[in-house]
């Protein structure tokens, strides 16, 4: 029976632990019980002490042992530091990787509903404009860049085509069948979770759609492709012009389908703040994180939102 959650703690020079300890006040014993944190020991109890936070944790050895249920179970992984918020990069790195990697292979087994990683600096990964999503794509063996960024919330989805890359990529990296394949993961996604069929809108990459230039993007790519998607069967609109959507007119969508990352998460966060996890569809597992990053600048300041996590954790409980 799939029933435990695995939460890797992520980038130690971060807000993390404030927002692990708040959703541990706010979650069930339920839940609690089922919940695995991937972390180092004494970073955990040495930024707690810093914090002034009292909580109960324990080290376990893995996921398959359960000491005491009210208490948060800790897997432990190496790392190396003086001052626990303020690890170095090669630490920081290492100790991230080895957590992922460990995630990755608990959330293989069948008692795993699936993971959670807090926010990581993607400069960690030792990899050139990688972020999670990506890392846990080639993990997977995920083809042709398949893997669906999914921000979401239970009033709107939006889903950028491109992920980590810079703007002067975008246009070389988007193509017909790389838009068909992610709508139409996005479509069983929703059919599976929700029972029903959503409803999408796609945005154009040029300022006005490029006023439908005949060698525009919209023209060569976008077009095309939502007639391909509506031979599916699969409801979509567009292209829309990114500028106006995000107005009133998203408000008639399930899922905004955008073409570079900032494109729909920037607007999609201005409106729904903290409201929202970051899912990834494509994978062997499920995976989601909050929709935030590091906020190194808020640490001791007890200002850090712990929204977007408990959703994640909600998310991943409720998950069949």
């Amino acid at each position: 029976m799939k029933e435990k959650i695995i939460i890797v703690f992520g980038d130690p020079n971060s807000v993390n632990a404030e927002i692990i300890y708040k959703c541990w006040k706010r979650i069930s014993k339920n839940i609690k019980r089922k919940i695995y944190l991937i972390s180092n020991f004494n970073l955990l109890k040495n930024q707690f002490k810093k914090l002034k936070y009292s909580i109960e944790f324990e080290k376990v050895k893995d996921i398959n042992e359960n000491l005491n249920e009210n208490k948060l179970k800790v897997i432990d992984v190496d790392l190396k530091f003086k001052n626990p918020f303020n690890v170095s990069q090669n630490e920081s790195s290492y100790f991230v990787i080895n957590s992922l990697n460990l995630a990755h292979r608990y959330a293989t087994q069948k008692n795993v509903k699936g993971i959670i990683n807090c926010s990581i600096n993607k400069n960690l990964l030792n990899k050139k404009k990688i972020g999670v999503t990506e890392y846990l794509a080639e993990k997977c063996k995920v083809k042709n860049k398949s893997e669906v960024m999914l921000i979401s919330n239970n009033k709107l989805s939006v889903c950028p085509i491109t992920t980590h890359i810079d703007i002067n990529q975008v246009s070389k990296n988007i193509n017909k069948n790389l838009i068909v394949r992610k709508v139409s993961k996005i479509n069983f996604w929703f059919k599976k979770n929700f029972k029903k069929k959503p409803k999408f809108a796609i945005l154009g990459l040029n300022p006005h759609n490029a006023e439908l230039d005949k060698n525009s993007e919209e023209q060569r790519i976008i077009i095309p492709s939502l007639k391909k998607i509506k031979k599916l069967g699969i409801s979509i609109d567009g292209p829309f012009s990114a500028d106006t959507i995000f107005i009133n007119n998203y408000k008639k969508y399930n899922v905004i389908i955008g073409m570079y990352h900032d494109q729909v998460l920037g607007p999609f966060k201005s409106i729904f703040k903290f409201d929202a996890i970051n899912i990834t569809l494509g994978l062997k597992y499920a995976r989601v994180s909050p929709d935030h990053g590091t906020a190194k600048e808020m640490i001791g300041k007890n200002l850090a939102n712990p929204l977007s996590l408990q959703r994640c954790i909600e998310y991943i409980n409720n998950l069949n």
